[in-house]
C-alpha cells in the first residue's frame, strides 16, 4: 500500500517544485520577518528609557490619584461645565459640518470615474493627503495663533483636518458607484453635471451621510483633546482642574465627557442604521 502513496507524492512533487522546494530564502524570510520585529520593539523599548520599576513605583501614585477623584463634585462650577460641555458639542458637529460641505466638491475632482485625466486628479490626491497627514492637535495649535484662544479656532482646526480625510473617503465612495445609471442619463442626453447630480450623487449621498455621523461622534473626543491646548470648551476646563490638582472635579468632568460620548454613539449608530436600511429597502 505505500508504494502507489509514493508515487503520487513524487509525481506531485515533480509536478510543483516551487511548493516542495522552496528556495532558502523565502523559508527563512518569515522567521526574519519576526526576529526584526522584536529586535525593533526591544530597541524602541530601550530608547524610550521604557522602565517596569518606574511603572510600578507610579501605581501607588496612580491609586492615591483614582482615591483622590472620589467622589466626582464638580462643587459650584455646574454651569460653566454645562455650558464648555455645550462648546465641545458645537465645535465637533460644526466643523465636522464644514469640512463635510467643503469637502464633497473637492472629492468629485479627486474621484476616477469623474476626472480621469491623472494630471488634473494628482494633485488634489496629494493636496489632500497633505492635509490628513497633520494632526488635528498640530491644526488647532496652528489656528490658535491665527484667530487667538477659543472654540473659534477649535472649529477651524477640526474642519481642516476633517477636510482631507472626507475628500479622500468621499472621493472612493463616488468612485464606488454604479455607473449604469450615469450611463443612462449620458445615453438620455443629460449633461456631466446631470451625471453628477441624478447619477452618483443619490448612491453615495447615504454613504457619506453615515461617514459625517461617525465623525461627529469621534471628532466629540477630539474637540476635548484641542480645549486643552487652548480650544475651548470642556477641556480647558479639565486642563485647568488638573492644573490645580482639583481630582473631583476632574472626575466630574471626565464622566461628563463619557457620557456625551455614548449619547452621541448611540444616537449616530441608530442614525446610520435608519440610513442604511432605507437605502437597502430603495
Amino acid at each position: 500500500m505505500t508504494g502507489p502513496q509514493e508515487v503520487d507524492t513524487a509525481q506531485i512533487r515533480a509536478r510543483y517544485p516551487d511548493v516542495f522546494e522552496r528556495p532558502a530564502a523565502a523559508r527563512l524570510a518569515t522567521p526574519a520577518m519576526i526576529v526584526a520585529a522584536l529586535g525593533i520593539f526591544v530597541y524602541g523599548l530601550i530608547d524610550l528609557d521604557f522602565s517596569p520599576s518606574r511603572l510600578f513605583s507610579g501605581l501607588s501614585q496612580l491609586g492615591w490619584i483614582s482615591m483622590m477623584m472620589i467622589p466626582p463634585d464638580p462643587g459650584s462650577s455646574l454651569p460653566i461645565y454645562l455650558k464648555a460641555m455645550g462648546e465641545t458639542l458645537s465645535i465637533a458637529l460644526l466643523g465636522t459640518t464644514l469640512a463635510a460641505l467643503l469637502a464633497l466638491p473637492v472629492s468629485l475632482f479627486a474621484a476616477r470615474n469623474v476626472v480621469p485625466s491623472i494630471i488634473l486628479r494628482f494633485p488634489v490626491r496629494r493636496f489632500l493627503d497633505s492635509i490628513r497627514g497633520v494632526d488635528t492637535l498640530i491644526w488647532a495649535l496652528v489656528w490658535i495663533n491665527v484667530v487667538g484662544l477659543g472654540p473659534f479656532a477649535g472649529v477651524l482646526a477640526i474642519a481642516v483636518s476633517d477636510f482631507g480625510a472626507f475628500g479622500k473617503l468621499f472621493s472612493e465612495a463616488i468612485e464606488g458607484a454604479d455607473q449604469k445609471q450615469v450611463e443612462g442619463i449620458r445615453s438620455s442626453g443629460g449633461s456631466a453635471l446631470h451625471e453628477i447630480r441624478f447619477g452618483l450623487l443619490p448612491q453615495v449621498l447615504p454613504v457619506i451621510a453615515g461617514q459625517v455621523l461617525y465623525f461627529i461622534e469621534s471628532n466629540t473626543r477630539s474637540a476635548t483633546i484641542i480645549g486643552i491646548v487652548g480650544a475651548g470648551g470642556i477641556g480647558l476646563q479639565l486642563a485647568e482642574q488638573i492644573r490645580v490638582l482639583e481630582w473631583q472635579k476632574v472626575s466630574f468632568l471626565i464622566l461628563m465627557i463619557l457620557v456625551a460620548v455614548a449619547a452621541i454613539d448611540f444616537i449616530s449608530g441608530k442614525l446610520r442604521f435608519a440610513i442604511i436600511g432605507r437605502r437597502a429597502v430603495a
